[in-house]
Parts: structure tokens; C-alpha cells; sequence
């Protein structure tokens, strides 16, 4: 017979831990909250953009609105008084001086008296003549009367002062003799006038351009009665142009003629190059859009870009005026927005490494995005542009990547 199996040995239990272990466990956690804490209370670099100093052109410039205008604008006027014809020219048309007739003037006929107001005529032609007959007989009285009163005053029988008295109303006589004659003259003159014939009218007058050039505007197009000196039209050179460029007048007293300008915004892809060649005297008071009362004077500049090359250019257009104050092809530059304030000077954030420094620095002329730096800085020195109030000296930096636009 077989023997019975032996049982299967029990599994072996793994040992207990002891106390000693469970005791550090909070020693642990507490360990690894204050390195979180302290990592993310560790001061992390300040992500900034960065420059370099440089060399290169520099440019101070007054930027200003203007305008083009024609330097020489001819108006052309009526030279007699009549019925004026219809004007065929247009605004642009082209005219050859002494050649191109601008306008025809026909003489105005003269108007012929209604029976009363001839009667009238008539009747003023009567007075003046009897006036005249009046005048004559009085200073051919007062002449005799003069004439005897001469012969008294030789014999001393009158005196000094009656003779004056007969020798003053001669005169007054004679030139009341004379009035009496010029209005008998007019009013016969008038009557002649208006009897004279109406049938062989002069011939008309033409009216010629004075200049070579344009037609800038026509004041009187459609046929009508104008008086001597009416304006008719308007001509100019669109080819002679200059530029009025308005700036603050403290600005312009400093501006001298022959200042180079640049004319941009003019609607050619290249800008015009002109020179100052006056400012004007007088001053004016303007208004800006901010509502500010300004004091301005004109600055008129001279092109100098060739006629050719802005054909398109005409008069009264609008153009963006920079006015050169000053340049340097050799300055060391940097960027504006690189400067602050710091204890009533300039100073400058310089990248060292992985971390900044503040190192003061004189500045000079700027022309708005850059500064001309003198002292404190050289070319090719790392600088901070826009830094904040938050970079510190010292303080580690990490450069920002800007994406260059494709």
C-alpha cells in the first residue's frame, strides 16, 4: 500500500514593516513641496528684444503738408466793354501765346432815345444854352465893370479893396461862363450820341492768349455783356511749378534758402527734390485738428526734379514736404525705443552675456526712430529696445525670436 501524501508547505508571509519607516514619509513630502515652490519662486529670465548699434545715414527732417502751385497764373480780362461770345476752350487746354484766340468781344451798339427821353435831351441842350447866353453877358458886364473900376483906381478915386471886389467877380464870372460852355458841349454831345448811325458798327475784338501754356479755368463761358476788365479766363505753365509748404513759424525762422527738401505722397513712385528758396515774411494764425490755434508761415520751395519726370504733377496738389535740418552719413545710431530716463540723463540697457547692464550714454540729434548716439556706447553693442520698468541691472535675459516676415 502507498503511503499518504505529505500537505503542501503554507506560503511564506513578506516581513512587516517596522514604525520607523512611515515616520519619514511626511519628512519627504514636505522636502519635495518646498523644492516646487522654490522653483517656481526662482526668478526666471525676462524675454526681451534686442538691436545693434550702428553706423550709418542719419537724418533730421520737418516733416509738413503742402502744396504745388504755379509759379506765374495770367488772368485775362476784357479789354473793352460788349457782347462776348462763347468760349470754346476747356480747363487744360492747350494755348500758344500771340496765336490762340481765347475770346471774341463784338462792340456793344449804342442804345437809340425813346421820344421822351430825347425830349428831355432836348430840353437840357435848351438850358445849357440859355445859361451860357446868361454867363456870357454877365462876365462881358463884370469885364466893362472891371475896366472902368482900373481907370478909377489909376486916378486913386476908388479904393484898393473895391477894386479887389470888381476884380473877383470877373473871375468868378468867367468860370461860371466856362461851366455854362462845357454843359452845353455835353449835352449836345449826348444828343450826337445816340443820333449817330447804327449800321456800320466797329469790327471785333479779339482776344489772344499772352503766354504759352494751359487753361486753368474759365471764369465766363457762356455768351454774355461784359464791362471792361471782366475776367475771362485763367492761364499758368503747369511745367513752372513750386511748392508751399506750412510750418510752425518757429520752425520756419530757422530755415535758411537753399535747404534741400523732398517732396513724397505726391502720387510718382520717387520723391521730388526741391530746395527752399523763401520764407515768407508774414505769418499766419491756423487752426489745428486738435483745436489748437497755431502760428505758421509759408515755406515756398523750388523744384528741382526736371519738368519730364512729373508729368502727372499738376497745380493745388497735395504733397508731403521733408525738409532736410541736418544729416550725417557716419553716425553712430541707435534705436529710440533703446533710451530711457534714468536720474535726469539718458542710459541704455547692454546685453552681457545672458543678463543686462544699465550704462549711461549721451545722445545727440535724433530723427525719431533713431538717436545719434556721442558717447557710451560703440557699433555692434547688444542694446534692449522697449525694456520696461520690470528689467533690472543684472538681470538674466532670454532673446526674443521675432519671425522675418517672407
Amino acid at each position: 500500500m502507498n503511503a499518504p501524501a505529505a500537505p503542501a508547505p503554507a506560503p511564506a508571509r513578506p516581513p512587516k514593516k517596522g514604525p520607523g519607516a512611515r515616520r519619514f514619509l511626511p519628512w519627504f513630502g514636505a522636502l519635495l513641496l518646498i523644492l516646487l515652490i522654490g522653483a517656481g519662486l526662482w526668478p526666471k529670465p525676462a524675454t526681451v528684444e534686442t538691436a545693434r548699434v550702428t553706423t550709418g545715414l542719419l537724418r533730421v527732417t520737418l516733416n509738413e503738408e503742402g502744396k504745388t502751385r504755379i509759379r506765374q497764373r495770367f488772368v485775362v480780362a476784357a479789354p473793352v466793354a460788349g457782347e462776348l461770345r462763347r468760349i470754346p476752350w476747356k480747363v487744360g487746354a492747350d494755348v500758344v501765346a500771340r496765336e490762340t484766340v481765347l475770346a471774341v468781344i463784338e462792340p456793344v451798339r449804342p442804345t437809340l432815345l425813346d421820344p421822351r427821353a430825347r425830349a428831355l435831351a432836348e430840353a437840357r441842350r435848351e438850358v445849357a444854352r440859355a445859361t451860357l447866353a446868361r454867363a456870357r453877358e454877365a462876365h462881358r458886364f463884370a469885364a466893362n465893370d472891371l475896366k472902368r473900376f482900373e481907370q478909377l483906381s489909376s486916378g486913386k478915386v476908388v479904393t484898393p479893396q473895391e477894386l479887389e471886389g470888381v476884380q473877383w467877380r470877373e473871375t468868378s464870372a468867367a468860370k461860371e461862363l466856362a461851366v455854362a460852355e462845357s454843359s452845353l458841349k455835353q449835352a449836345e454831345a449826348e444828343l450826337r450820341e445816340f443820333d449817330a448811325p447804327t449800321g456800320g458798327a466797329s469790327e471785333p475784338v479779339e482776344v489772344r492768349a499772352p503766354i504759352s501754356g494751359r487753361v486753368l479755368r474759365v471764369f465766363q463761358e457762356s455768351s454774355r455783356t461784359v464791362a471792361a476788365g471782366t475776367p475771362l479766363i485763367e492761364l499758368g505753365d503747369p511745367t513752372d511749378l513750386e511748392a508751399v509748404i506750412e510750418v510752425l513759424s518757429r520752425d520756419g525762422a530757422a530755415l535758411v534758402p537753399g535747404t534741400k527738401v523732398e517732396l513724397e505722397q505726391w502720387g510718382g513712385p520717387q520723391p521730388l527734390l526741391g530746395q527752399v528758396r523763401l520764407v515768407e515774411p508774414a505769418a499766419f494764425t491756423k487752426v489745428s485738428a486738435l483745436g489748437v490755434e497755431e502760428q505758421r508761415v509759408n515755406v515756398v520751395v523750388d523744384l528741382v526734379t526736371p519738368a519730364a519726370e512729373r508729368k502727372s504733377l499738376g497745380d493745388n496738389f497735395r504733397v508731403e514736404g521733408r525738409i532736410l535740418l541736418w544729416e550725417d552719413a557716419r553716425a553712430l545710431k541707435v534705436p529710440s525705443g533703446a533710451l530711457f530716463r534714468r536720474n535726469g540723463a539718458w542710459a541704455a540697457f547692454v546685453c552681457a552675456g545672458e543678463s543686462v547692464q544699465i550704462r549711461p550714454v549721451e545722445v545727440g540729434r535724433t530723427s525719431g526712430p533713431e538717436t545719434q548716439i556721442l558717447s557710451g556706447l560703440k557699433e555692434g553693442d547688444e542694446v534692449v529696445l522697449y525694456p520696461g520698468d520690470r528689467l533690472k541691472d543684472g538681470q538674466r535675459i532670454r532673446r526674443a525670436v521675432i519671425a522675418s516676415e517672407k
